[in-house]
Order: C-alpha cells, then sequence, then structure tokens
C-alpha cells in the first residue's frame, strides 16, 4: 500500500491534501467538540460509523485523523488510532483481545506501566506470564487454550536486547495468538514491525514522534479488523482521547523525526562507544555496539538505532549510583526520553527491588538518553562524573 512512499513524505505531506486545508502549510487545529449534521438520517449514519466520521472529537476529530494516517503510512498498517497518552493505547489495545479467562504471554522486559497494567488485569481474571527467552519454542510450556496476545518489545525494556520478531510473531501466528509489540524505541523510521508478522504496533507519542518533551500521546497501528473495534470500544468507552492541539504538536513533531533520529543515532552510539571502554563500566547495552549479543540480529531487522540504552556501573551500593547521577551536569535526571535534552534515570533508586529482580536488573544500572547536544560534550559530562563518583 505504501511502498512507493517515502518516510519523509509521509512525515511531511502525507496526509494533508484534504480539501478543508485550503492550502495551509500546517494543518488547521480543529478545537470542535462536535459537528453538527445537516439531518436526522445523516446523524445516525455518522453515529454507526463514528470511528469514519466526525461526530464528536471523543471519537473523531480532523487534526488527529491527519496525524493517524501518517504514523499507520509509516508503520505500513491499514490504520491508527491515536490516544491521550501511551498507556492509553497499550490498554485499550490489550483489552481489546481478552476475556476473563484468557492469558496474556510477555517476553522479555517490557515497559514498567505495561507490567502494572497487566497485573491491573487480575482482578478482572485475565492473567499474564512473562518468559525470558531469545527462543519462541520456549513459549510452548506457558501457552494454553486461552492464550490471547503475545507482548512485547524490543528492544527491550531497561536491558535492550532484540528479539527475533519473525520468529516470534510466526510462533504466535501458529497457535492463534495476536502479537502486540512497543515500537517506541526504534520508531517507525527505524524499524517496521508489521512487515516482519507483527500484527499490532504501539507507540508513545512523547518520545521521539514527539520529540520535543512537550506532548502526552500514544498510538496504536495495524490491520482495520483489529483497529476498527478498537476504535468503536475501548477508545469510545476509556475516553483516553488524543486533543487536537496534541495532534498538530505531533504532527510537528513528525516533520522533523527523519532528521532527528539519525542525529540522535550518531550522538547515542558517540556516547556509548566511550563508555563500553571506561573501566568503571561493568557493560553497555546497546543494540548499536558490535559487541552487542544481539547486534547483528538487529541489523537485520532494523535500519538504524535510537540514543536510549543503559550502562553498568561496576558496583552494588545504591549510594555510589546515586553519587554518578547527581556528579552529572549536562544529564539531566528525568523519566521521559527522546527530547533534544539529555536524560539519566537509575532504576535501582525508583523501583522496588522485587520488580528489578523479575526484569533482570541490577543495581548498578543507569539508562541514559542522550539527546541533541554536542557529543563531545556528553562525553566529558560523563567522564567527570566516573572520576569524582
Amino acid at each position: 500500500m505504501y511502498e512507493h512512499i517515502d518516510d519523509s513524505w509521509i512525515c511531511g505531506r502525507y496526509g494533508e491534501d484534504e480539501p478543508w486545508m485550503s492550502g495551509a502549510v500546517n494543518p488547521p487545529v480543529f478545537e470542535n467538540s462536535l459537528f453538527t449534521f445537516p439531518t436526522a438520517n445523516a446523524l445516525a449514519d455518522g453515529l454507526a460509523a463514528e470511528d469514519e466520521n466526525y461526530v464528536y472529537s471523543r471519537g473523531t476529530n480532523p487534526t488527529v485523523d491527519v496525524l493517524q494516517r501518517k504514523i499507520a503510512a509509516l508503520e505500513r498498517a491499514e490504520r491508527a488510532k491515536c490516544f491521550a497518552s501511551g498507556m492509553g493505547a497499550i490498554a485499550a489495545t490489550i483489552s481489546s483481545l481478552v476475556s476473563a479467562g484468557d492469558q496474556v504471554i510477555v517476553v522479555g522486559a517490557v515497559y514498567g506501566p505495561t507490567t502494572q497494567f497487566l497485573r491491573y488485569l487480575e482482578k478482572f481474571g485475565v492473567s499474564h506470564t512473562t518468559v525470558h527467552t531469545d527462543n519462541p519454542a520456549v513459549l510452548d510450556s506457558v501457552v494454553t487454550t486461552r492464550s490471547r496476545v503475545l507482548y512485547l518489545e524490543s528492544p527491550s525494556y531497561m536491558r535492550y536486547g532484540v528479539i527475533d520478531l519473525r520468529a516470534f510473531a510466526g510462533w504466535a501466528r501458529g497457535r492463534g495468538l495476536t502479537t502486540v509489540m512497543d515500537n517506541t524505541w526504534a520508531t517507525p523510521i527505524f524499524q517496521k514491525p508489521l512487515t516482519m508478522g507483527v500484527d499490532l504496533v504501539v507507540h508513545s507519542l512523547s518520545k521521539y514522534i514527539g520529540g520535543h518533551s512537550d506532548l502526552v500521546g500514544g498510538v496504536v497501528a495495524g490491520p482495520s479488523r483489529l483497529i476498527r473495534p478498537l476504535a468503536l470500544t475501548e477508545y469510545q468507552l476509556y475516553g483516553a482521547a488524543l486533543s487536537a492541539h496534541e495532534a498538530a504538536k505531533a504532527i510537528k513533531g513528525l516533520r522533523t523525526l527523519p532528521v532527528r533520529m539519525p542525529a540522535h543515532q550518531e550522538r547515542g552510539l558517540r556516547v556509548a562507544e566511550f563508555l563500553v571502554k571506561h573501566p568503571a563500566i561493568r557493560a553497555v547495552n546497546h543494540p548499536g555496539l558490535p559487541g552487542h549479543p544481539g547486534h547483528e540480529l538487529a541489523r537485520a531487522q532494523m535500519t538504524g538505532f535510537s540514543s536510549v540504552f543503559s550502562l553498568e556501573l561496576d558496583t552494588e551500593d545504591i549510594t555510589e549510583v546515586a553519587r554518578f547521577v547527581d556528579a552529572l551536569r549536562h544529564f539531566r535526571i528525568g523519566v521521559s526520553w527522546g527530547g533534544f535534552e539529555s536524560l539519566v534515570s537509575a532504576p535501582a533508586l525508583t523501583t522496588q527491588e522485587s520488580v528489578r529482580a523479575t526484569m533482570g536488573i541490577p543495581v548498578g544500572l543507569v539508562r541514559l538518553s542522550v539527546g541533541l547536544e554536542d557529543a563531545d560534550t556528553l562525553v566529558a559530562d560523563l567522564a567527570e562524573a566516573l572520576a569524582t563518583s
């Protein structure tokens, strides 16, 4: 459907030729709560297909629709639906696929709030099983007749391991499971999971797609047969609608995404290459490094690497971890990533030990989000912090 359309064109002009735009270089922001109809029958028809007609902005909005078309095209999906947050998209997507008594299989470490949501679903009789493996055959030991969803991230949360998407998606399809993948790390610029057999892709728009740390949003993309029911039920009933203003900011972020991602990649690798040689660092978890165990697979599945990765300090002392984080001057302490600014966070300082243990996160692990500042400045900052902490 999109084979001959360049990603830069999709991020820039795709979906912006609607008559109502009247040649505007930026899509108008529709601040409407509702849209009116000329007749009662027209309203009835609109409500019958509210996922496709502009009726009420809790369901559809022209500005949001432009963003959805762009992301669907980027992911090579039939449709996309945007939400007020990444967790709004994840919660609605999983909920649309399960019922009481069903099971979700999770591969590897995934975003912390996603795990929290899966635990929340236990009160409604939906279970989940987490398996840390790079071999889909291992999942045969946990799959049941009530398994419905295979959920994963690649690269994985905090440890940035790489999963063979074709192998795992093929395993799931052969057993009737729907594969859902969080593709926020790589973005559609560097990785297109749907082309490798994944059924649904979710993103936090707040990260690289927005790109400026000024919006919160989420999206799910995939085939119409899965997106349309979700848009008519979970999206409408959960009320997690993305506003037109947030959509307009995400559209502007998309326009520079093909330029920003290579710049993030360059700076991230520059910093990672410095750290991997430092004697105070036990390991650097960045799939773009040749020494990473998933490097070759990552190169086969992705066309590039983002700039979020983790390092492991050679210590088991939380105090030393805090000292290192506090010694940084250009890396600011923050929980998100993907913007201009460089950020640092340490799970040992913010996450319960039992939770870290289930995800295989050691005390000395520190996550870096390398922004768009000068790489030499960031390397000097890290070198000074490692020398003084």
